[in-house]
């Protein structure tokens, strides 16, 4: 599954917007650290009965989108209809794509790069958030109310992108960093609960080295770390210790963990890919055909051709 770059993303709205390319990218964006766009989602609808479905990939940048009517949204291995006022939060790291079920859609979104915050991030990293992780929650329910307000951020994006002033992309970068917090208020308690016990903070450096280990581009490229006692030696500690620090705070082991992100991401393969089963297994470090088999077997209860099917 390949990332989806910035080139494609102008090169498909050109059109739908009735515009060129060109026009739709921000003024001066050479001199620029990253990159940064926000669009409105109305504009994008003219030409909605004509349009392809939007393909399940990887994007090569970070999107935040406010939509207002009946749609799907599908992340991961996940699928959600929605309808009313929604934020939704996508990262380069996870597969995803929206179909609006009828041309009344309304909203925005903007498209950003890592890099166009740095200057203004102190220090935060955006695929640790809980917005952003792969098993966290990226689509929030709004009130009215909050979906006024989250619209008031994309209205001054909007109007500030387009202006002269020379501090614009500051300004912005501000703006951008407000509509993260504020999704990031908006997240179900849990997710937001600080890890202050030395058992939280171990589980959250095995949580943050599972998902490095992903996602996997081509069938050349392999996991780097397989076993529990593989991540227990990255993480400096025996693994009957990180094992049992998992199991009081997650419920499951080490290995449980490791076996169902493995299997998500085979999921993906087998859906978003044209990999062979041989390669998808010894992309994940089986060591053949048959042992990868009959592990998605336990996993799904599905062999992995059934599944593709």
């Amino acid at each position: 599954m390949k990332s989806h770059p910035l080139e494609e993303l102008y090169t498909k709205f050109a059109p739908e917007a009735g515009a060129a390319a060109g026009a739709l990218l921000p003024v001066d964006r050479q001199r620029e650290i990253g990159h940064f766009n926000v669009f409105n989602v109305a504009d994008l609808m003219l030409d909605y009965r004509n349009r392809p479905p939007m393909t399940f990939d990887r994007r090569a940048f970070y999107k935040i989108s406010l939509i207002r009517g009946r749609s799907r949204i599908e992340y991961a291995d996940q699928g959600l209809d929605v309808a009313g006022n929604n934020l939704w939060f996508a990262s380069h790291r996870v597969p995803y794509r929206w179909l609006p079920h009828d041309q009344a859609q309304a909203g925005y979104f903007c498209v950003f790069t890592e890099e166009f915050l740095r200057p203004a991030n102190g220090g935060l990293v955006l695929h640790e958030l809980p917005i952003f992780q792969p098993g966290g929650c990226p689509v929030v329910s709004l009130t009215d109310d909050e979906y006024a307000a989250i619209e008031v951020i994309f209205k001054k994006m909007t109007l500030e992108i387009a202006s002269s002033y020379a501090y614009r992309y500051d300004l912005l970068r501000a703006y951008l960093l407000e509509l993260i917090h504020l999704g990031q208020k908006l997240q179900p308690a849990p997710a937001l609960a600080p890890a202050h016990s030395a058992a939280a903070r171990l589980g959250a450096l095995f949580a943050d080295l599972l998902e490095r280990q992903f996602p996997l581009e081509t069938p050349q490229q392999q996991l780097g770390l397989r076993t529990a006692t593989d991540y227990a030696g990255h993480l400096a500690v025996h693994v009957n210790h990180l094992n049992r620090v998992l199991k009081e705070t997650t419920g499951h082991t080490t290995t449980a963990l490791i076996g169902g992100r493995v299997a998500q991401e085979a999921k993906m393969l087998l859906k978003q890919t044209n990999w062979t089963a041989s390669e998808i297994a010894g992309s994940l470090g089986f060591a053949d055909v048959a042992h990868f088999c009959n592990f998605f077997k336990r996993q799904t209860g599905l062999v992995p051709g059934a599944f593709r099917e």
